[in-house]
């Protein structure tokens, strides 16, 4: 079995401390940096953009995996990517060309996703399958963190799974903790996006280690 890969969301990290954040997830074990870009139009939230991928960009060598809750992602992608974007995902409702966009994130040599929230039909990525290197599943509605976990979206890995056939990533977010995190991963998640659990626990690398040995 390959190794569950742990990408904390820096949004529950405390932004005055956002360097020494993305050092500590090093240091707790973490294998990749996820950022929640929200453009308050999408989502009723709004986060950070293009200058905080960058200023965390030279503060880690980690992965940084970028989720665009943004709309027309086609427009600001090439800039995420020249800030140090390493994965990049985006709702396919909120891009006017899915598949063009998708062959230019990875013509950059980045790795290239679609994000399924949990009113979204599994089937939606069908079309763009062998254009994927990671399916993210969102466990609750985007916009915020701390949210419950959303029973229902388990059904969807065991599709996503099907569809996959080991052909790309799937990442689950939202809603993921110690205590829920090994069903996930039992039914296929390869990589778990963890905020609040991990960078609001007692002892965040114990958290971490939690994550990668649940079905241990």
């Amino acid at each position: 079995m390959t190794e569950i890969l742990v990408a904390p969301s820096i949004l529950s990290a405390d932004f005055a401390y956002m360097g020494e954040a993305v050092k500590n997830l090093k240091k707790w074990g973490a294998d990749w940096v996820h950022c929640d870009v929200m453009d308050g139009k999408f989502v009723p939230n709004i986060t950070f953009g293009m200058p905080m991928v960058k200023a965390l960009r030279k503060e880690t060598d980690m992965t940084l995996d970028v989720h665009l809750m943004i709309d027309s992602p086609e427009t600001y992608i090439p800039r995420f990517i020249e800030a140090g974007a390493d994965v990049v995902t985006f709702h396919a409702e909120t891009c006017a060309k899915v598949g063009e966009t998708l062959d230019y994130i990875r013509a950059q040599g980045k790795k290239a996703g679609l994000v399924l929230n949990p009113d979204v039909e599994v089937d939606t990525i069908i079309p763009y399958a062998h254009k994927v290197d990671v399916v993210m599943l969102m466990g609750v509605f985007p916009g915020f963190g701390g949210q419950k976990f959303i029973t229902s979206v388990l059904d969807k890995i065991n599709k996503l799974k099907e569809i996959s056939n080991g052909k790309f990533l799937i990442e689950l977010d939202g809603g993921v903790t110690v205590s829920n995190v090994k069903e996930m991963v039992e039914r296929g998640v390869d990589v778990v996006v963890a905020g609040s659990s991990v960078f609001g626990a007692p002892d965040p690398a114990q958290a971490v280690r939690d994550i990668k040995n649940c079905l241990h």
